[in-house]
């Protein structure tokens, strides 16, 4: 999904210079060659996996608050994977600015900071956001990443509980009925 998320992200940058995504992908292809599409893998896997940590931790403790029983609670199931969602984008939040500023190397940034070449790594994005804005730039667009998430993860573990109830019902019905 790497090579996508690069796309995705450089044709929504304000002013972006591409037409299509084939322009895109041809344009960033022959510039900076196939490793501009895997530069941000790193941190991409560096935050999946706190985002996938807090996400399932949350869902969890939070079902053993609202839903106590392990009933099917659609209501329950919602809010928990909701609330979920939010804790782990809001948390993760400066791990995807990073990650965005890596598929994107956004040149207003870039040249702000009066910098030739492109930002690699991990480490290398994470010292070039706190140069552009400190701490607080590290949560630009966390309501938004938030918003994005809620109800992602809500419909997520709702589908999800509805299939674990109906299927572990019919296999009762099933085993009932021998």
């Amino acid at each position: 999904m790497n090579p996508a998320e690069v796309v995705k992200q450089r044709m929504q940058m304000f002013n972006s210079p591409y037409r299509s995504v084939l322009d895109c992908m041809r344009a960033v292809w022959q510039k900076e060659g196939p490793g501009a599409f895997y530069r941000s893998y790193t941190t991409q896997l560096t935050m999946n996996v706190p985002f996938q940590a807090l996400h399932f931790m949350a869902y969890e403790y939070l079902q053993e608050l609202l839903n106590p029983h392990r009933q099917y609670k659609p209501s329950t199931h919602m809010i928990s994977g909701a609330l979920a969602g939010a804790l782990a984008a809001a948390a993760t939040t400066p791990l995807d600015v990073c990650k965005t500023l890596l598929n994107t190397q956004e040149s207003l940034a870039l040249n702000s900071l009066n910098m030739n070449g492109h930002i690699s790594g991990l480490a290398h994005a994470f010292r070039t956001v706190y140069r552009l804005g400190g701490i607080p730039a590290y949560f630009k667009g966390v309501q938004a990443r938030v918003i994005y998430q809620m109800p992602s993860t809500a419909i997520s573990w709702s589908v999800y509980e509805f299939f674990k109830y109906f299927i572990t019902k019919h296999q009762h019905e099933k085993r009932k009925a021998l």
